[in-house]
């Protein structure tokens, strides 16, 4: 038996419509990823005829757009002078090797209060990672990361021992730890592997960070080792996502790997980026 024309079982599916909610999503994330790279350096967005113009959208799903930024706390709106910018999300590269106040600082000040910094047995996982052994020690430092006056990020960071201890009596407080390492050992870092996803954040990592309870959080575990491939700094960042973005460019070249491997450009199946990052 043949199919009519008109069995809905063999006609083709036309185009799905779109809500307004949606496609005031669509321009919304548009606008977040313009804002956090510096596409309005007057700190104002275009007025809502241009976003129509540039978006294609119609006057609502703009005004709804901006209302989503505006729920977020991204913009706000002035009597007088239009939708303005409240809260830019800052990008950090991950193509080189740099710790965040070498990317933040010509956005303001960046400062860190010391919570810890001692000599502790670290855990094996930890002990493994840099080729510790078991019984050994390491030097633990925790610090929670300013930009301006706002919390920015809590880093948990574990160093040998070697690198670690002359680190105990340097700036903690406004250095970098990358810098004060590399003026350490008298030359620069090699390499490093970073994993980056998403955790709700605990209670006291809310409290610290000044976000809602159980708000998404980016953490970062980042592996760092000298030009001779010793790994020597293993950091697990929290970092607020509201804050700071992550930039790449990448290459779809030839020779990938079939299966992951340390350093390697690829995200494993809990959606996680990794990535090699060579200086």
């Amino acid at each position: 038996m043949t199919a009519s024309p008109s069995d809905p079982t063999t006609a083709p599916a036309g185009p799905r419509t779109r809500s307004r909610a949606d496609r005031a999503r669509q321009v919304a994330e548009v606008l977040r990823r313009q804002i956090a790279s510096g596409a309005f350096p007057s700190g104002v967005l275009p007025d809502e005829r241009s976003l129509i113009a540039d978006h294609g959208a119609s006057r609502n799903t703009v005004r709804e757009a901006l209302g989503v930024l505006r729920d977020e706390g991204v913009v706000e709106r002035r009597q007088g002078v239009g939708t303005v910018i409240r809260r830019r999300t800052y990008e950090h590269s991950l193509e080189r090797l740099t710790g965040l106040a070498e990317t933040l600082s010509t956005y303001g000040r960046v400062s860190n209060e010391v919570r810890v910094a001692d000599v502790i047995r670290p855990p094996r996982e930890v002990a493994r990672k840099l080729c510790v052994p078991d019984d050994g020690q390491v030097v633990y430092i925790e610090r929670l990361r300013r930009l301006g006056d706002d919390p920015l990020s809590l880093d948990l960071t574990y160093l040998t021992t070697d690198i670690g201890r002359p680190l105990l009596d340097a700036d903690l407080t406004g250095r970098d730890l990358f810098g004060l390492i590399e003026e350490s050992v008298g030359g620069p870092l090699g390499s490093a592997s970073v994993t980056v996803h998403a955790v709700n954040a605990d209670p006291g990592t809310s409290a610290l960070l000044g976000t809602p309870p159980g708000q998404a959080v980016f953490t970062v575990e980042r592996l760092t080792r000298l030009p001779d491939g010793r790994p020597v700094d293993l950091e697990f960042l929290r970092i607020r996502g509201d804050r700071l973005a992550f930039r790449a460019e990448l290459g779809r070249g030839t020779g990938v790997p079939d299966s992951p491997t340390d350093g390697s450009a690829l995200a494993g199946n809990d959606g996680a980026i990794q990535t090699g990052d060579d200086r």
